[in-house]
């Protein structure tokens, strides 16, 4: 009995699918920021008693903002902070470019990851997926979704 190997054929990135995705975050992130517009702006969800996700802004120009999120550990209110390594890697942290013009919103750095390829071959030497782009954005989505249905935040009110 011989055993013939199907040969596959390599990753395509789907251009329209990865817009429709920038699309859909660039919505949920505006709405999450809400009044947060300024360069130091941050909104903290709180989704239980040890877990937390804040976006900070770090840059607006006329046609794009950059912000962070990131998950923080949280114990009964307060913030963990300090830590090793370890605490780091599992507390994900990602850069997101909103560009206002094309109304689309698309994660640049995970995890100090930057100039993520749409593409990458399978193995290689970084075990990037073939589709890293396309799952860090997906990421982003369940991240902004999870915030949206279980987050609460503080808000001053306004006298």
């Amino acid at each position: 009995m011989t055993t013939t190997l199907k040969k596959t054929s390599p990753y395509r990135p789907s251009l329209s699918n990865l817009m429709s995705l920038c699309d859909v975050n660039y919505m949920m992130l505006l709405r999450l920021l809400a009044d947060k517009e300024k360069v130091g702006d941050k909104r903290r969800f709180i989704i239980s008693d040890f877990l937390s996700y804040s976006i900070e802004v770090n840059e607006v120009t006329r046609y794009t903002s950059l912000v962070t999120m990131s998950q923080d550990s949280f114990m009964s209110g307060k913030e963990v902070t300090g830590g090793n390594e370890l605490t780091h890697f599992l507390r994900p942290k990602m850069v997101i470019r909103l560009y206002h013009d094309a109304r689309m919103a698309e994660v640049i750095s995970n995890q100090d990851i930057r100039q993520v390829k749409p593409r990458y071959d399978y193995p290689n030497q970084s075990m990037h997926l073939p589709d890293e782009k396309q799952q860090m954005n997906l990421f982003l989505k369940e991240w902004l979704q999870l915030s949206f249905q279980l987050g609460q935040t503080r808000l001053t009110a306004v006298k």
